[in-house]
């Protein structure tokens, strides 16, 4: 799930074979998936590029003619920790849990060609649609097994990945057993040496999903950071909030750099600040998680 900005990051020009797929002339498609309504929109400002949405919940953005295009701000600030993760270039092994229209997947094989990726999405109705109407270039090492996340993560092998990427959403909410210590707990476990944990969630008000989710991940993780827009953090607006993770220390100056210099500006916090966001909150586990919050009425509008 995510808000959308007109002013979009592609760090570096793709190669791509033509961008095939659906033409804009063809118009928008609903269908019915596994999970909903499906609905893919064209773009006004962008060609070859269409928005995902499943019950009127913007889901993903992808342009078939560029592929380094994050149209949606939380997938940006995934991007910026795609790009950080290791050298420019150099070829990751990603576990993606949810799929959507493969935005992400699609972000890293251009950006790190020969890369290795593996995505759990457990509506297959949905990824038959997206392969269709959205294909993916003919080279990219990308597959997609119709399961759910957590039962993907548990058959990862140890120390295989470099980086698992948390999307998963059934309509607009984080269904509860994505959301826990023991989930959390299987993701480490899959991480290689020096790699890192990510995870996209909603919330807003007094943000007690988020503190939560915080406090999991810190008693799973030494090091992580939140990502997010002024607004969300201080209880203004709904909205998307990015948190990663790892044993070792996150390029935090870095990734400061890259939200504040976005078109929608993001704020990181980390060490004592996060620490102080958290306060008082308490790690979800298996017994006692619970799905993220709905979104209120007509925040997708």
């Amino acid at each position: 799930m995510g808000r959308s900005s007109r002013a979009a990051r592609s760090p570096e020009p793709a190669a791509t074979t033509g961008p095939g797929g659906r033409t804009h002339a063809q118009g928008p498609l609903s269908r019915p998936v596994g999970s909903g309504l499906a609905e893919l929109r064209p773009d006004r400002d962008r060609p070859a590029a269409w928005s995902l949405l499943i019950d009127g919940a913007p889901q993903s953005l992808v342009d078939l003619a560029d592929p380094t295009h994050l149209g949606f701000e939380y997938q940006r600030r995934l991007g910026h920790l795609i790009d950080l993760v290791a050298p420019p270039g150099r070829p990751l092994t990603v576990l993606h849990l949810g799929g959507g229209a493969l935005t992400l997947a699609r972000y890293t094989a251009a950006t790190r060609p020969r890369s290795r990726q593996q995505v759990a999405e457990i509506d297959t109705a949905l990824t038959e649609l997206v392969r269709a109407e959205l294909p993916l270039e003919r080279g990219w090492q990308i597959k997609v097994r119709g399961a759910d996340a957590r039962s993907v993560l548990e058959r990862t092998p140890e120390g295989s990945v470099d980086l698992v990427i948390t999307d998963v959403f059934s309509g607009a909410r984080t269904p509860a057993h994505c959301t826990t210590v023991e989930f959390t707990t299987l993701a480490a476990r899959a991480l290689a040496p020096g790699g890192w944990y990510t995870a996209n969630i909603a919330d807003g008000g007094a943000l007690p999903f988020a503190r939560s989710q915080v406090a999991t991940l810190g008693a799973v993780f030494p090091e992580l950071c939140l990502i997010a827009d002024p607004a969300v953090l201080r209880g203004k607006r709904f909205g998307n909030l990015v948190l990663a993770a790892a044993h070792t220390p996150l390029p935090i100056a870095d990734l400061t750099r890259r939200a504040a210099s976005d078109s929608a500006h993001a704020r990181v916090e980390h060490g004592r600040a996060l620490t102080d966001f958290a306060a008082g909150a308490t790690p979800a586990t298996d017994a006692t998680a619970a799905p993220s919050p709905e979104p209120p009425p007509g925040v997708f509008r």
